[in-house]
Order: C-alpha cells, then structure tokens, then sequence
C-alpha cells in the first residue's frame, strides 16, 4: 500500500484529492492548518484506518516517522480573497512550506507534486498560455504574494529536482469549481451561483468581457493523479480550454438556477487577467488526458452543493 502525503488536504482540491487517493489504495496523510481549509470536507474520511488527518502549519517543520512514497503540496490560499487577507501566511507557505515539503520528499526518497497556478502566467500576452511563456506578474501588485510564491515554489522544485535529484512534478492549476468549494471563497462561480439562489443582485467586474476556463473538480484531480503517475518532470498545464466570458458564465448560472437577479457591474480589481486559456496539448499527449464534464454538468451538480449549503430547497 503506497502511503500519500496531501499538504492542504482539507482544503477544497486537496479534500478531493485525498478521496481519489483513498479509492486508488493509498494511506493518507492529510496536513492541513485549517486557516482556509475545513474539517468538514476530509469528515467523510476520518472513520477509515488508512486516513489521518495532521493539524499543521507546513511552513514549520515536518516530521512523518513511516515511509512516504507520494507527497501532493497543495497546501496555500487560493483565491484573492484569502491571499489579499493572508499576504504573509501566501508568500511564506509558498517559500517555506515549499522547502519544508520539499525536504520531506528528500529525506523519505518521496515522488513530490507541486500545485501550481495559471497565475504564473500573470495578465497573460500570449493567448492561450502553453507551458513555454514565462508570464507577465506585477511582482508590487496586490496578487503578487500569491503569483510570485507559486513561481517561487516552482523555482524550488527545480532546484531540488536539478541538484538533489529528485523525483518532482509540477501541476499548473487553472481555475477549478465543484462541491466543497467555499461560499464565501470569492472566486466567480461560488459568488454569482450564491447570489443566484438567494436572489441577490450578481456582481461582476468590470464589463464582464474577461475570460476564464473553468474545469470540474473530478477533470482536474484525474488530471494531477495521471501527473503525479507519469514519467513528466517540467510544468504542465491542467485545466479546461474551453473558454467563456465572465458575463457569459454569469448568465449560464442564472439560468441554471432559474435565479431573477439583476447582473450588477462593478470596478474591475487590479492586475486581474483580461484572458485565461489554457494549452492543454502537453497533458493530452502524455497523460492522455482531456476534461470530461461539460461546463454545464458540472455547473448543475456543484448547484446542488450550494443548495445544500444554504439550506435553500429546490
């Protein structure tokens, strides 16, 4: 049985993560602070022997006494509304929690994965963004602490994977949705599908023209298990290319949950990206791996979620 360390795996992702690993036959080891995460998401899990979940905060030293073959380092906020919040805790868990994961790999002889982002990219110049382009961040700007602490992060796993040899991979994450997501998260789809249901008004930045490519939760986690499974050491892309409008999806999730709010418009934040497309020929050609659910699938079953949620009956 191959024993699995998930940093952040009480997290929305990482809560994933760790079922999928679970079904596949791993022990796992769930490290988790709890400051964006939640132990509801990992309760599910918490009655099977092969499961233990570790209150920790990873940018302090981690210390597992068992072998380790797998190590996920999902372990940061995600969205900018934890990051702006959290600036600190983002750059230290991408530098410190990076190095200390890191070095958990190295001493346990593990198979390491990063999660990183498409923020790497930044407000992108080149459209869609393939693995090859080094982005373009505003390093000063308020999503810098979390674009620099996962290029950093990456810039780490490299230099353990060039100089100590060791066996690395490096996942870039575009934007996800699904169950378990937070309400409050701040990210679109959780925002504009809560407002739906309760009927408030639907914020959006900006004019809405901006784009995003969303990807169902079980596309992604099958996406970073075929990674993590694969013989690929440099970057790649894992997420879904088919791209909408900010506004577009907007609607969609008014229709789908035959909510009548008004679309409101308000100021666009800064530095946030105009355009988010992935390349995803990379993960096609060595994974064999493509996104399954269809945008609107996976927008009715994470409905049911936040329905759920809230407490609001069909």
């Amino acid at each position: 049985m191959p024993t699995s360390v998930v940093t952040g795996g009480a997290g929305f992702l990482g809560s994933h993560l760790c079922a999928r690993l679970l079904q596949e036959g791993h022990r796992v080891i769930c490290i988790d602070n709890l400051i964006t995460g939640s132990t509801a998401n990992v309760s599910p899990f918490t009655s099977n022997p092969q499961f233990q979940f570790v209150n920790l905060d990873v940018t302090n030293f981690i210390s597992i006494e068992e072998k380790v073959d797998f190590i996920f380092h999902f372990a940061s906020p995600a969205s900018p509304i934890d990051y702006l919040k959290l600036p600190i805790q983002t750059l230290k868990v991408g530098s410190l929690g990076t190095h200390k994961a890191l070095g958990l790999a190295k001493a346990k002889g593990a198979r390491f994965l990063l999660a990183s982002t498409s923020e790497v990219y930044g407000d992108p110049l080149v459209h869609p963004q393939s693995e090859e382009y080094w982005g373009n961040v505003n390093p000063v700007g308020p999503r810098g602490v979390y674009d620099e602490a996962k290029r950093f992060a990456e810039a780490m796993t490299m230099a353990y994977h060039q100089y100590h040899r060791l066996d690395t991979r490096i996942a870039r994450i575009f934007n996800t949705y699904g169950e378990q997501m937070r309400i409050d998260d701040g990210r679109a789809i959780p925002t504009f599908m809560a407002q739906a249901l309760k009927g408030e008004q639907v914020t959006v930045f900006g004019e809405g023209s901006q784009t995003r490519s969303v990807c169902y939760v079980s596309d992604l986690i099958e996406g970073i298990y075929r990674l993590m499974m694969s013989d690929y050491t440099l970057p790649m892309n894992i997420g879904n290319p088919e791209e909408v409008t900010v506004l577009a999806l907007a609607k969609e999730i008014l229709d789908i949950t035959k909510s009548r709010s008004a679309i409101v418009f308000r100021p666009l934040p800064q530095d946030d990206p105009k355009i988010r497309q992935p390349d995803i020929a990379k993960a096609k050609d060595m994974l064999g791996w493509k996104p399954t659910i269809s945008r609107t699938d996976g927008l009715h079953r994470t409905m049911e979620y936040f329905r759920q949620k809230l407490g609001i009956k069909s």
